[in-house]
């Protein structure tokens, strides 16, 4: 009885054990069935992407997902350097442009851009990290039926501010390189990498992305430099404004003109977007475009005295630079109107300041002197409003002291110790003492401007100091700079001249006749340097040589060598 007994027991035990496992196999496969749901629904966010090399060839292919609902999407940072144009293809078969850039994190090879035109499909981003043993979907892409893999979180390195680095165990199928591993919610916690020293998947924690923004500067970052897709322009004016000034000094005219564009549509009521558009018309010479351009700023923008200064400064350069035979409408008297009804809105020194340079354009010297003196004693007391007025006196033909005396504040009211930007007046003064005959003291200036400069200054400016130098005697450092503007500007046979007639004056004859010879070489119809080159070769006993570059200099039209060739 007792083996029936056990036998009825056992019965029951698998029966129930049946039951147990039938009843877990329900919610295992309804566990799975719910997962299915919302992974298969994150696959939707999936897309392949491929880049394009500037002649049009396929430079990389990759995958990637988006995170937004307006084309805001994350991929691989590697299939993008050397790239001019790039598409993606979504999950429905849809091609799309890449428009640009938000940033990117070169370690962690990872992209954040923007696609034209259409509504995406934004995957979840998971907020909740996973943890190690964790059971994971990498997604595939596919137009018609998503595929997927279920795969384990094998271990998690930390870096960042708490963000992880997911290494799991096995194989992945193929192409599915940058495709997305999702948890059982259906959020994306990162994109596959395969290690490039190792067989093992990796995967990035997606929230990374949300440290990829663009600031003003990051036109500028080297990274960016390394791609032909432009960046997105910022959210905030201040830092969309700085990408807009960057763009027109590091951009090709037509990636600058997106950026325009692309400012005047997020701030429409901002002048800086109008004048900019107005400035790419007046480069192309459509004046009309530029004025009816810079009439709807005056419209439109909030800042009325800005529009009418910026309007003032494109018809003032235009009227300057171009003269008023091509669009008479723009000239000094338009930028001179516009300048005043900025002021006439907004007192500000600086559209009174407008004023005075138009006076300046205009020949009114003493309308302008005036202007700048006022606004030197009234809330532009700097540098350039002196030096301003020390030009208005030298055209007004003023004593050389009363000039000089202006020069000096333009260099007394810059901030203590003097930087670049006071350069431009020490020069300037340099000069007035220089011609005043005040060699000593231009020198002082000259070899401050040079040290402001961090020695960054052109040969026109030694051979100013050179012949300074030479008029007071101190040969040493005439000879130091006028070898400088040969090291600079060495097709310059002038300065070879220059040289080897001091070189002579100091009776360094073998030295004159070196670079004398040199000069001869490189431009043989210079009938000064053979001039020299014979009066050397004379100094040095070598008759036969000096007549034969005597000959050549009278040959050469130089009346100077036949006085010399009689003594010979």
């Amino acid at each position: 009885m007792k083996i029936v007994e056990n036998a009825n027991n056992n019965f029951k035990i698998m029966k129930n054990l049946k039951l147990i496992l039938a009843s877990s196999f329900f919610f295992i496969a309804s566990g799975i069935h719910a997962q299915s749901s919302f992974v298969e629904n994150a696959a939707k966010s999936i897309f392949t992407l491929t880049t394009f090399k500037s002649d049009g060839s396929i430079l990389a292919s990759s995958h990637g997902i988006f995170i937004g609902t307006n084309g805001e999407a994350v991929a691989d940072w590697k299939s993008f350097p050397g790239a001019k144009t790039a598409v993606v293809v979504d999950a429905e078969g849809r091609s799309m442009d890449v428009e640009s850039i938000y940033g990117a994190n070169e370690l962690y090879d990872l992209c954040k851009f923007k696609v034209k035109g259409t509504k995406t499909h934004a995957a979840t981003l998971a907020t909740t990290p996973s943890a190690t043993g964790s059971k994971v979907f990498l997604m595939g892409y596919s137009i018609k039926k998503p595929q997927s893999r279920l795969m384990t979180v094998s271990g998690i390195e930390k870096f960042g501010d708490n963000l992880n680095y997911y290494n799991f165990d096995g194989t992945t199928p193929d192409n599915t390189n940058n495709c997305p591993f999702v948890n059982a919610r259906g959020e994306v916690i990162g994109l596959m990498q395969i290690s490039t020293t190792t067989t093992k998947v990796h995967a990035t924690d997606v929230r990374i992305v949300s440290g990829l923004t663009t600031n003003g500067l990051t036109i500028s970052q080297p990274l960016m430099k390394k791609t032909g897709i432009r960046v997105t322009m910022p959210e905030k004016q201040q830092d969309a404004l700085l990408t807009l000034i960057l763009s027109g000094e590091q951009c090709d005219s037509a990636t600058h003109a997106i950026y325009v564009n692309e400012f005047l549509q997020h701030f429409p009521t901002a002048t800086e977007g109008y004048s900019n558009k107005a400035q790419l018309e007046v480069r192309a010479a459509n004046y009309a475009n530029a004025d009816r351009i810079m009439n709807e700023a005056l419209s439109k923008c909030t800042n009325k005295a800005d529009v009418h200064s910026d309007y003032s400064k494109l018809v003032f350069d235009k009227a300057v630079y171009v003269g008023d035979s091509i669009y008479p409408a723009w000239n000094l008297d338009k930028a001179l109107h516009e300048a005043e009804q900025a002021y006439a809105i907004n007192a500000l020194p600086a559209y009174r300041h407008q004023q005075a340079q138009i006076y300046f354009s205009k020949t009114d010297y003493k309308k302008a002197y005036d202007i700048f003196i006022d606004l030197s004693k009234n809330g532009m007391h700097n540098g350039e409003v002196f030096y301003e007025a020390a030009q208005c006196k030298a055209q007004l033909k003023a004593n050389a002291d009363e000039i000089l005396n202006l020069l000096d504040s333009a260099v007394a009211v810059c901030p203590q110790p003097l930087t670049q930007a006071a350069a431009p007046y020490v020069l300037a003064r340099g000069y007035q003492l220089d011609n005043m005959g005040k060699y000593r003291e231009a020198l002082k200036d000259y070899f401050r401007y040079d040290t402001l400069m961090l020695g960054r200054v052109n040969d026109n400016f030694y051979y100013t100091r050179y012949k300074c130098e030479t008029k007071i005697k101190q040969y040493q450092q005439a000879l130091e700079d006028i070898a400088r503007c040969i090291l600079v500007n060495p097709r310059e046979v002038t300065y070879y001249a220059e040289m080897a007639s001091l070189e002579l004056r100091v009776k360094r004859y073998n030295q004159a006749i070196e670079v004398a010879e040199r000069c001869t070489k490189l431009e043989p119809n210079y009938a000064d340097a053979w001039l020299i080159l014979g009066v050397a070769q004379r100094e040095k006993g070598l008759k036969a040589e000096a007549r034969t570059s005597l000959e050549k200099a009278k040959e050469l039209g130089d009346k100077r060598a036949e006085e010399y060739l009689k003594n010979l």
